[in-house]
């Protein structure tokens, strides 16, 4: 006799089928905060309605209308449904947004006077504590919120009210993911996994999802979603176990302030947002930079004479020091300095290559360099050897702020991805330069700086850097 399986027992083998009906763990983490938080806003909302009535009353006696709880608890109903559809009850930014809050109330009391106007004879609302009702309402309930807002985030300093989180990515994109998710707050991250080792089989994604199924993480976010093969499976599994799933484009990271969420039919579409007038940031970049360094060179000429006077006095050889470099296209030219080695330091270099502190030789750093004149150490101190540079972006071959020029000897030991850097035109300062200069000791470090630079690039962040160059030099971090 064969024996017909119950058709519950069958859909378990259902993709969708999940094991138990449970709550989604983010919400069940979060209902006691929610609970309070509408308890919390029904309380302050109702003594400012009732506060309102009593001074509303005293006001205006001719209409004095005074409502018991009954009465009140549509208009309350109403005022906490008007404020879960602004989406101030969700978890994260919008429950503190004390904008929306006063939008939604005074779109909850435009509403009440309309059905005031409609209703006759007009006895609902009595017309001298509308006013006074917002007010109130809007003050209670913006204080309010900022106790609780200032509650939650002492005890996220102290681990608590964190959502559990895990880390899908490749293993380039760990360290970049995990900063991007332990800067809020809101998360605490418990694991990682390489985004390799769940494309391989079906049996390491199960151990990887059964990993974070006994890990109790509350939300799930992916790195590189188009890199996983078994996607259906991945979503389905986290859907059923009530985790929620973010997908995390690190990529867009340095640029993600121009970004705009757009949807596509029923997909969504990040947009990069474009000025109104393109290109005029950079023609006044250009302008900027050939007027600053002009009345710079101006002004400044008794001190270039100096400097050149004493560079004269205090060793044999040119006042000046050109060196090719590679520029803007990978075209080299002439970057101009002044002294601050021996006059046979080129030559000098290649016996002391072997002393080079800079981990893959690309560039060649070393301190007390036996090359460097007496007054270089006080012109490299405080970088005057490099205000000829000046002339350099006064020619259009340099900007004030970008990747620096580097000599032929580095440009030859570059990897294919370091050419990016040549992109765009070179600068006397950068993001190399204000954080850390000689002391970063790993080009791969130099480059991911510029490309960060060039990434986010703005009129706003070459000033940002301007100023932050001019207090590394005086407070002489990293030169030598």
């Amino acid at each position: 006799m064969t024996s017909t399986s119950s058709p519950l027992i069958n859909s378990q083998l259902d993709l969708r089928a999940p094991a138990l009906t449970q709550l989604n763990r983010k919400v069940a983490g979060n209902w006691q905060l929610l609970v309070a938080l509408i308890l919390l806003d029904s309380t302050v909302l109702l003594s400012g309605w009732q506060i309102a009535e009593i001074f509303g009353n005293a006001i205006d006696i001719a209409e004095n209308v005074r409502h018991d709880l009954a009465s009140l608890l549509p208009i309350l109903a109403t005022q906490i449904t008007v404020l879960s559809a602004a989406g101030l009850y969700n978890s994260g930014e919008q429950g503190c947004n004390y904008f929306k809050l006063v939008k939604a109330l005074t779109f909850f009391y435009l509403l009440l006077i309309l059905v005031t106007l409609f209703n006759q004879p007009s006895d609902l609302v009595p017309w001298s504590t509308f006013g006074l009702s917002w007010l109130l309402s809007v003050s209670f309930t913006c204080i309010a919120r900022f106790g609780v807002d200032t509650a939650i985030q002492h005890l996220r300093q102290k681990g608590a009210v964190r959502s559990s989180t895990f880390v899908i990515s490749r293993l380039e994109d760990r360290e970049k993911a995990a900063k991007l998710i332990t800067q809020d707050s809101r998360y605490n991250l418990v694991g990682w996994t390489d985004i390799k080792s769940i494309t391989t089989d079906s049996q390491t994604l199960e151990a990887t999802l059964e990993r974070i199924c006994n890990l109790n993480v509350d939300e799930v976010f992916v790195c590189s979603w188009q890199s996983i093969k078994g996607k259906m499976l991945l979503y389905w599994k986290l859907r059923n176990a009530g985790i929620t799933l973010h997908i995390l484009p690190v990529e867009l990271d340095a640029i993600a302030r121009n970004l705009e969420v757009k949807m596509l039919g029923s997909l969504p579409v990040l947009q990069f947002e474009q000025p109104l007038i393109v290109g005029s940031d950079f023609f006044i970049k250009r302008c900027i930079d050939f007027l600053c360094a002009s009345a710079f060179i101006l002004l400044a000429a008794p001190l270039y004479l100096v400097i050149a006077l004493a560079i004269k006095l205090d060793s044999p050889g040119p006042i000046f020091y050109k060196q090719t470099r590679i520029g803007l296209h990978n075209k080299p030219f002439k970057v101009w300095k002044f002294r601050t080695m021996v006059v046979n330091a080129d030559k000098i270099q290649k016996d002391l290559e072997a002393n080079n502190e800079m981990k893959d030789g690309v560039l060649f750093k070393i301190k007390n360099d036996p090359r460097i004149t007496p007054l270089g150490t006080f012109l490299r101190r405080y970088s005057l050897d490099e205000l000829p540079q000046l002339f350099n972006v006064v020619l259009g071959e340099m900007s004030l702020v970008g990747p620096r020029p580097l000599p032929l000897r580095d440009v030859e030991k570059f990897s294919e991805h370091h050419f990016v850097r040549h992109n765009v035109m070179p600068g006397i300062t950068g993001l190399w330069q204000v954080s850390g200069r000689s002391d970063i000791t790993d080009f791969e470090q130099v480059i991911a700086l510029d490309v960060s630079y060039i990434e986010s690039w703005s009129l706003k962040l070459d000033f940002k850097i301007l100023l932050q160059t001019i207090n590394v030099i005086f407070g002489k971090k990293g030169a030598y």
